[in-house]
C-alpha cells in the first residue's frame, strides 16, 4: 500500500496528466461518445450529444406514423439553445472577471450527467420514450452535452471539437489526402490538425462502443464512468 507522500505523488501526477490538452480532448471526446449512446440505447434513439441528428429521428418516427419519442426529440433542441446561452453568459461572467470559468462548468456538466443517470435509473423499466421520466432525463443528459458543445467553442476553442465528428472525419480525410499526394499547400500545419483531430475522433469512437456494452451490462450505472471522468478533468483544470 502506497505511503501518504507516494499517494499524493501519484495524485499530482494524475492531475497534470488530465491537464493537458490532448487529454482534455480525448476525455471530452470519450465522454461524449459513450453518453451519446447510453441516450441512444436507452431512451429510443434520443441523441444527447449530437442534438441535431433528433431532427432525423422525428422524421423517421412521423413516416412510420409511430409518434414515440417525438415529444423528447422536439423539446432537445430548446433545451440544448437554452444551455449553450447559459454557458456563454458564464464565460461573458468570467471574463469580466478575468478568470476561466472550465472547472465550473465541468462541475456544472457533470451535475447534469449525475441528473441523467439517477432520473434515468429512477425511471426504469423504461417501456415508452414518451414516460415523463423518460424525457426528462433525456432533457438532462442533452443539457450537460449542450455544456460541453459550448467549452469546445468558447473555451476551449484550440481544442478539436469533441461532440461532433463530422467536422473532424471531413478534415481528416482533406489533411490525410492532401499529404499523401504532396499536394499540400502546408504539410506542418496539415500535420498539426492531424494529430489534434485524430485522438479526439478514436476517442469519441471508442467512447461509443464502451458506452453501448456498458449500458447493456449495467443500465444507467454505467454514466458513472463520464461521470468520474469529469471529476478528474474538473479537478485537475481551472
Amino acid at each position: 500500500m502506497p505511503s501518504p507522500a507516494e499517494a499524493a505523488t501519484l495524485a499530482r501526477k494524475w492531475a497534470a496528466h488530465f491537464a493537458r490538452p490532448t487529454a482534455i480532448g480525448m476525455t471530452l471526446a470519450f465522454v461524449a461518445g459513450y453518453v451519446d449512446v447510453v441516450g441512444f440505447i436507452a431512451l429510443f434513439g434520443l441523441f444527447t450529444a449530437h442534438v441535431t441528428g433528433n431532427f432525423v429521428m422525428i422524421g423517421v418516427q412521423l413516416v412510420a406514423s409511430t409518434h414515440v419519442g417525438v415529444l423528447a426529440k422536439l423539446l432537445a433542441l430548446p433545451v440544448f439553445v437554452i444551455f449553450v446561452a447559459a454557458v456563454k453568459l458564464i464565460v461573458q461572467a468570467f471574463a469580466n472577471r478575468d478568470r476561466r470559468p472550465l472547472r465550473l462548468l465541468l462541475i456544472l456538466q457533470t451535475l447534469l450527467l449525475l441528473g441523467f443517470m439517477v432520473i434515468g435509473m429512477a425511471a426504469q423499466p423504461i417501456i415508452s420514450a414518451d414516460a415523463p421520466l423518460a424525457i426528462l432525463s433525456g432533457m438532462f443528459g442533452v443539457a450537460a452535452l449542450a455544456i460541453q458543445n459550448a467549452i469546445g467553442r468558447l473555451v476551449l476553442s484550440d481544442l478539436a471539437p469533441t461532440t461532433i465528428m463530422t467536422g473532424n472525419t471531413t478534415q481528416i480525410v482533406i489533411d490525410m489526402v492532401e499529404l499523401a499526394s504532396g499536394n499540400c499547400g502546408d504539410g506542418n500545419a496539415a500535420k498539426a490538425r492531424l494529430r489534434k483531430m485524430l485522438p479526439a475522433l478514436v476517442a469519441f469512437a471508442v467512447g461509443a462502443v464502451f458506452g453501448g456494452f456498458a449500458y447493456h451490462g449495467a443500465g444507467f450505472w454505467c454514466v458513472l464512468l463520464p461521470v468520474a471522468l469529469l471529476v478528474a478533468l474538473a479537478t485537475a483544470n481551472e
